[in-house]
């Protein structure tokens, strides 16, 4: 018999989702998580302290997603690589964040270019890590809230980028300002990032040259404690070498009901859709309408629950293609369109981690098939679709013909749905496409205003 599901689980597997918007390596968060436990043991923090420490080394950058827009036009540049190479610099130093800024801001322009950029985009403004950082941090508070986690950890997320010093972001906290576990949670972070990127000796040098600016120098004391431990490090290096392994730490979450997991569902939903500036709302209307369909089928309420869920998640994926590409007003080069085409083998593989939400991945990775086989990622063929995969498909369609894209405006409602009445047969289920045309005619208020 299967042992129940836990947050434990969910959240680790959904973190993938998370390291990836961040530009880090699949697992970076739970690799965080499995540092800040030891730290927390050696300080001999409570149960209750370790739980919340877990869950909020999980959670970290639910935020991240807000600023990949802010991020993308400060630059000029792809957010991925953007947010993953700062990681790796003293952006709380000038002349560091300034070197950053010129190597980073338009790849491939020169130097007159760079700086007029940097100054239109930030009108000579020099807090433009705070803009971008209160945006990821006070979103991630209030994922962590929604979901129903604890005020401290809300809180470890809102000032994981406080520093020691008082010189972090956004709010210049400093020394014993800052919550503990958030102070824990910016020194194991960074400490993973750079053990994974140039190894363990490097992350300790590392920490010795930020003890007392970035870091309280009694959790660098604790992080020492564990140095030579070939044990632990050992263990750090084969779950990066597997991301998809479980460290074998304590299971310090309770089991999760299923209004937990539609919580979860709905939080993951709003980081997706916060990732670009033209799909807000997108994943929470296309669940909507996914459910009307079901509904009208006349499915019970698990199987509506269940289209509900991976209507939300099915574009987990996205959070891993740059913005550069999303935010595109062009034509999408082929590479580009690669990209693109990617996403929803990302979100297959991000939800199969978790063990109940087998079924799920598959249906939520195939809401870009067509009927013809000439769909992505896999190229299924009718045969191969699934009423949950044919719902999906449909609902997103509608929802991205009535909303505003980068390349142009919303459509109106008629011409919406003569687009998706003459693909119906190649790429639509023509049955799901007149259901739900029945449903949204004359109007609806889940509609945007502007379909």
């Amino acid at each position: 018999m299967q042992s129940p599901l836990t947050f434990a689980e969910i959240l680790s597997a959904l973190s993938h989702a998370l390291d990836i918007t961040e530009g880090q390596p699949r697992g970076h968060a739970v690799r965080t998580a499995y540092i800040a436990l030891r730290i927390g043991q050696e300080l001999k923090l409570t149960d209750l302290e370790l739980r919340d420490l877990y869950k909020a080394s999980l959670l970290k950058d639910a935020g991240c997603s807000s600023n990949a827009v802010r991020v993308y036009k400060v630059f000029a540049a792809d957010d991925l690589l953007t947010k993953r190479d700062v990681k790796l610099v003293n952006w709380s130093n000038p002349l560091e964040s300034m070197r950053f800024a010129l190597e980073h801001i338009m790849p491939g322009a020169n130097i007159f270019q760079k700086i007029v950029h940097a100054l239109r985009e930030t009108r000579g403004s020099v807090r433009v890590m705070d803009e971008v950082t209160l945006a990821r941090c006070t979103r991630g508070a209030m994922i962590a809230r929604y979901i129903g986690f604890t005020e401290q950890v809300a809180q470890a997320i809102e000032y994981l980028d406080e520093h020691w010093d008082g010189r972090g972001s956004p709010y210049k906290l400093r020394g014993e300002q800052i919550p503990l576990l958030a102070r824990i949670l910016c020194l194991c972070q960074t400490m993973e990032v750079f053990a994974t990127t140039f190894g363990v000796d490097a992350a300790y040098e590392m920490l010795h040259q930020r003890n007392r600016r970035w870091f309280d120098p009694e959790l660098v004391c604790a992080a020492c404690s564990f140095q030579n431990d070939r044990t632990f490090w050992a263990l750090h290096a084969e779950m990066l070498h597997n991301p998809d392994m479980q460290p074998p730490m304590p299971d310090l979450t309770r089991q999760v009901l299923p209004s937990d997991i539609d919580r979860v569902c709905e939080a993951f939903a709003m980081i997706v859709d916060a990732k670009s500036s033209f799909t807000a709302e997108h994943s929470r209307r296309v669940a909507r309408y996914a459910v009307q369909i079901a509904e009208a089928l006349g499915w019970d309420a698990e199987q509506v629950n269940f289209i509900y869920r991976a209507g939300l998640l099915h574009d987990i994926g996205k959070l891993g293609v740059s913005n550069a590409i999303l935010e595109k007003p062009g034509k999408l080069t082929d590479a580009e369109f690669e990209a693109i085409r990617a996403h929803p083998r990302y979100t297959y593989e991000i939800l199969r981690r978790v063990r109940s939400f087998a079924w799920l991945a598959e249906v939520a990775g195939a809401h870009h098939e067509r009927l013809d086989g000439r769909g992505y990622w896999q190229g299924r063929t009718a045969e191969q679709l699934t009423t949950e995969m044919r719902i999906l498909a449909v609902a997103d369609v509608f929802d991205a013909l009535s909303a505003e894209r980068p390349y142009r405006p919303a459509l109106p409602l008629k011409q919406v749905f003569e687009i998706m009445e003459r693909d119906s047969g190649a790429a639509l289920d023509g049955a799901l496409v007149a259901t739900l045309k029945s449903l949204v005619q004359p109007a609806d208020d889940l509609l945007p205003e502007a379909a």
